[in-house]
């Protein structure tokens, strides 16, 4: 099967073909790093880091990137509030958050540009767009001039009328139109700033992903990603920018975005308060951040995922059974069954290769053929990778995890045989330990208490 991916563009499900066929190039929207990330933005870390494991399977090289923000007015006012310098607090972050996410068992993207380093960039394209006709300079300000691009709103779907019927009342005197975006501001003399043929500024937002993709890929790529939140203003506003820029060459030509991360049905944010960073997450679950990754990849990428602890202790349950019945096992050389990767290639239905997983893990019971495919369509989903997946203190007086899974053995046993006073003995022996056991679909697993 090849490869199928949701086109927010033309809002449909289109046959993937890369530019160079044997050659994908990717960039993701990255973190702003002024604090510790929170949950739901560690899941389109997760959801491109699968797909880039997908295409790494698929095609001889992909080149993936995803970008620092290091200026913005967020990273000026923590500066201001601490008295730290600018830089020391993007560094602080960067590191945390590649620490963190790497703890999801997500990949180093191949590059990962920082915004300060594509200021030279940024002029340029600002320049390009002033005279194109399509920027304008007013009060120290450089801005995007919205009604210049005939098809602005193509990727939201928004209308230009509408968009202008719902902008704020107190529209900025230095905008010729209520739609139109900075791309270029001034800097105050306690701020950051860069010489440019506008006087002493900095760049607005949207700037620094447009010059990345060019410097790094050229005009065009082949797949844009991000959360469902930057669809407008921000990816709307790259491709506007980008397009006028490079007289009308598309910026990316399939553009992929991930649902929300929900508390109770309510998206999680910081303005709302209702968010946990991966870093407590992280503290709070010690060596499980694959546990968390499970939990993210849980539903459909373009749908909702409504986070819970109970949610990440399933995920650990889950892969507790996969990581005992692998245990030991070499997947080198053996190839992901395709009913997982044909799963993921329609559109990463992680659903369905979860489903895949778990039947593969039901015949691995018995199978060592199942078992080895088990682990390699694992790690295709960037799970089982762990050696030290179950290190933790261990209490002398308490029951082996040998000894817990031929109990569990005999339990099933007893129960075919129909002698479930023989299997309660043995669960109620096991609660005396400390161990609950959980029956499903897919066998037993057990937890600690």
């Amino acid at each position: 099967m090849s490869l199928k991916l949701f086109n927010t563009l033309s809002k449909q499900k289109e046959d993937f073909k890369p530019i160079k066929p044997e050659h994908v190039t990717l960039y993701v929207c990255g973190p702003t790093v002024y604090n510790y990330a929170h949950v739901g933005n560690a899941r389109p870390v997760v959801v491109f880091d699968l797909l880039v494991r997908l295409l790494r399977h698929d095609y001889k090289q992909v080149t993936y990137a995803r970008n620092i923000t290091d200026i913005d007015d967020k990273i000026i006012e923590a500066s201001q509030k601490s008295g730290k310098p600018i830089f020391e607090i993007t560094e602080k972050y960067t590191a945390i958050y590649e620490s963190d996410m790497g703890a999801l068992n997500a990949k180093l993207p191949d590059i990962r540009p920082k915004a300060t380093e594509y200021i030279d960039q940024m002029i340029v394209m600002v320049k390009s767009l002033v005279d194109k006709g399509h920027a304008y300079e007013s009060q120290g300000h450089v801005l995007f001039s919205v009604p210049s691009m005939a098809n602005y709103g193509e990727l939201s779907g928004r209308k230009l009328e509408d968009m202008i019927a719902g902008a704020r009342v107190d529209v900025a005197d230095y905008k010729k139109d209520a739609a139109d975006f900075i791309l270029w501001k001034p800097s105050s003399d306690d701020q950051p700033g860069w010489d440019s043929p506008w006087g002493r500024g900095r760049p607005g937002w949207h700037l620094e992903c447009s010059c990345m993709i060019e410097d790094n890929f050229g005009k065009t790529i082949d797949i844009h990603g991000g959360g469902l939140d930057l669809i407008f203003p921000h990816h709307e506003n790259e491709i506007a920018q980008s397009r006028c820029a490079h007289d009308g060459a598309p910026l990316a030509n399939y553009w992929m975005h991930n649902g929300y991360l929900t508390v109770d049905g309510e998206k999680m944010s910081k303005s709302l308060g209702n968010f946990v960073t991966v870093h407590e997450l992280l503290e709070e679950f010690p060596g499980k951040g694959e546990a968390i990754r499970m939990c993210l990849l849980s539903a459909h990428y373009r749908q909702p995922v409504d986070f819970s602890r109970d949610g990440i202790k399933q995920a650990q349950r889950q892969l507790d059974r996969w990581y005992r019945l692998t245990d030991g096992v070499d997947a080198t050389g053996i190839e992901a069954p395709e009913s997982v990767l044909d799963a993921l290639r329609d559109d990463l239905n992680t659903p369905k290769a979860l489903a895949e997983l778990n039947a593969l893990a039901k015949k691995a019971v018995s199978d060592e053929e199942a078992k080895k495919q088990l682990k390699a369509a694992a790690n295709i989903f960037g799970v089982l990778e762990q050696d030290d997946w179950f290190d933790a203190p261990v209490d002398e007086n308490s029951i082996s995890e040998d000894n817990i899974e031929k109990l569990i053995i005999e339990r099933t046993d007893a129960k075919k045989n129909k002698d479930f006073s023989r299997a309660d003995e043995i669960r109620n022996q096991l609660l005396e330990q400390g161990i609950s056991l959980l029956d499903g679909p897919d066998g037993t697993s057990w937890e600690k208490r």
